[in-house]
């Protein structure tokens, strides 16, 4: 099995200001850009994976959703007399900090 290495081009941030539109459109064209600061690596700049939650997903730092928003509709909230609670809030939080 043979490794292939790619190598990104480096621009400095002094490029990157004065040349913003000429870099922006390599990078949408699929170019990828390692910017420089005083020599040193700051930052890189490569295309859009997408959306937001495409690249969280991607990431695995967020999950598809199971279904689609529509079925949120159907979600009923229940108001019935009964489902009060026994307890008041102030009790519950006051059982759990119990006494000092």
């Amino acid at each position: 099995m043979s490794a292939t290495l790619c190598y990104m081009t480096s621009i400095t941030h002094r490029e990157l200001r004065n040349n913003s539109a000429e870099i922006l459109r390599r990078v949408e064209a699929g170019e990828t850009l390692q910017v420089t600061n005083n020599g040193s690596p700051a930052a890189v700049i490569g295309p859009a994976i997408g959306s937001t939650l495409d690249l969280l997903i991607a990431r695995g730092q967020a999950r598809p959703a199971r279904s689609d928003t529509a079925t949120l509709e159907r979600i009923r909230q229940r108001l019935a007399k009964q489902d009060k609670p026994s307890r008041s809030s102030a009790d519950i939080i006051e059982d759990l900090r119990g006494n000092w």
